[in-house]
Order: structure tokens, then sequence, then C-alpha cells
């Protein structure tokens, strides 16, 4: 599945899932992110993994789907999920957004990638920064 407001972003996706021959097998959502899970709060089948990409200057679409994620739509994820947001470096995220706590850092240049899974999925929570 995958989730993209982004109109010429949505085409590439597209055109490149034809091309490998997955057209057929992946679901690709024309939506906002926020807007995506509202409509999947009734989902079957929980992510086991999110990848969140919003444009850089976007940040309050972290705090929306993160908050989102790790409260009212946590059902929407398995137990051991992994929940990852890039951003750029200096702007740091919350270390938890509801249920959803956060677990690693990786740093390279200007990007960063933080994780995060939900309470029931940290055995022993350990945050690291891996620097680049």
């Amino acid at each position: 599945m995958l989730v993209e407001s982004a109109v010429p972003a949505l085409k590439v996706l597209r055109a490149n899932l034809e091309k490998l021959g997955l057209s057929g097998e992946v679901r690709v959502e024309g939506l906002a992110a926020g807007i995506f899970l509202k409509r999947a709060r009734r989902a079957e089948h929980p992510f086991d993994i999110v990848f969140l990409d919003p444009p850089y200057d976007a940040s309050e679409q972290y705090s929306l789907a993160l908050g989102l994620l790790g409260s009212d739509f946590s059902r929407l994820l398995q137990k051991d999920a992994v929940v990852i947001a890039e951003h750029r470096r200096h702007d740091k995220l919350e270390k938890s957004y509801g249920d959803l706590g956060l677990t690693r850092v990786l740093e390279q240049g200007d990007a960063a990638l933080s994780f995060y899974m939900p309470a029931a999925g940290i055995e022993a929570p350990q945050l690291s920064v891996d620097g680049g």
C-alpha cells in the first residue's frame, strides 16, 4: 500500500509499479496521510511497516500522522510494527506520540529517520542516534 498526495509523485509511483509488473499487486491511494488514516481505521489487516515522508516544510503532517497512529488509530498497527518518519535532521520529532515511542534516530547529511514502535512491541526500549 502506498499513500501519496502529490500528483506528480503519484504518476511516477504508478509508472514505476507498471514497469515492474506490480501495478495489480500494490494499492496506491492519492490522499493526504491524515485523510487516509481516518478512512483506514476500519482496515482488516493492520500494518507492520509505515514510512512517513511528507514534504519537509509540512511539519504539521508529522505530528498529525504520528499522533493518529499513536492514539485513535493505533489498531491499524501490528503490535510489533515499525513507523519510520523521514525529516530534516535539525527538526527533532517528539519522543512519543501517544502509544508510539521513539526507538532510534538515523542521521545522514541534512536528513534523519526517526523510528517508532507501539509500546506493546518495545521489549527493551533503546534510543540510539547514528550520525553520518
